[in-house]
């Protein structure tokens, strides 16, 4: 099935130019439909207002909301109007607790949502929310996009990185349009159990899946050399000169990993390459 209907979230003007040139080429690449919605967030939590506190003050929030989501839209009409893709932008205005159901909505009925890292330097509070409402109420795979690189039409070279859990399986059968179209497709299975069902050939059934989609493949056992998962990833994904990685989103529950850290946090701060995930 091919992405015809693709989305990308605005929240944040200094990231709004690289996450719709990322959207509109992938968008203008797959002949797809490309939804903006720009998001004037509320961030005010209406539950801690001092005694005495009135309407104006809630006013005064609103209007600021409504503001940003409306200047968010000009920027990106005037970015999309010199771009050869069919788009239209919608504006919203949302509580900060209300993000991730309100972006649920729009997410699902897409193919793809395109959105920046929700971690790092100078990132707002309503970035996870965002990605965690695309993904898991809205039940639509995410690609995750970091900054200051050139924007991937098709990529050509992706690394998926598999644990043979269903979140994998998800992601991959999510990414396939793009799988498809690579050149070639490593599997990643770091540190495989010694006794598993799959001990003898780790990957192999993914690996014959893919190929009979017509999909290249390769299958990379690596042993964990560094601390963290994602480490191991990060720098496979250089030693390949991967374009992309897929993986499953959140092995573990979101509480644990945003406490102890996991492999999709750890992606999602500092993945060198986009990040396609599902769940």
């Amino acid at each position: 099935m091919a992405y015809k209907s693709l989305l990308t979230v605005v929240t944040d003007p200094d990231l709004a130019s690289e996450t719709l040139a990322h959207a509109a080429k992938m968008a203008q690449s797959l002949d797809a439909h490309l939804d903006v919605q720009t998001l004037g967030v509320d961030r005010t939590q209406t539950g801690y207002y001092y005694a005495g506190a009135n309407a104006m003050v809630l006013q005064e929030t609103l209007n600021r909301a409504t503001e940003e989501a409306n200047s968010l839209a000009e920027k990106a009409r005037a970015f999309l109007n010199h771009e050869d893709v069919r788009w239209n932008i919608e504006t919203g205005v949302v509580q900060l607790a209300d993000v991730g159901r309100y972006v649920a909505s729009r997410a699902r009925f897409c193919d793809l949502t395109l959105l920046p890292l929700p971690y790092g330097k100078s990132r707002g509070v309503e970035m996870e929310p965002v990605v965690e409402g695309a993904l898991f109420d809205g039940n639509c795979p995410v690609m995750v996009v970091p900054e200051k690189i050139e924007p991937v039409s098709t990529p050509q070279r992706i690394v998926v990185g598999w644990n043979e859990s269903t979140e994998a399986l998800r992601a991959v059968r999510a990414a396939l349009p793009l799988l498809i179209g690579a050149d070639v497709v490593h599997i990643v299975v770091i540190d495989p159990p010694q006794h598993g069902p799959n001990r003898s050939d780790p990957g192999g059934q993914l690996s014959q899946f893919l190929s009979r989609h017509g999909v290249s493949c390769e299958v990379d056992v690596l042993s964990k050399t560094m601390p963290r998962v994602a480490d191991v990833l990060m720098r496979h994904v250089s030693d390949v000169n991967a374009d992309m990685m897929v993986m499953g989103a959140y092995g573990h529950s979101r509480f644990r990993e945003a406490i102890l850290g996991g492999a999709t946090r750890n992606m999602l701060e500092q993945a060198p390459v986009p990040v396609f995930m599902a769940h």
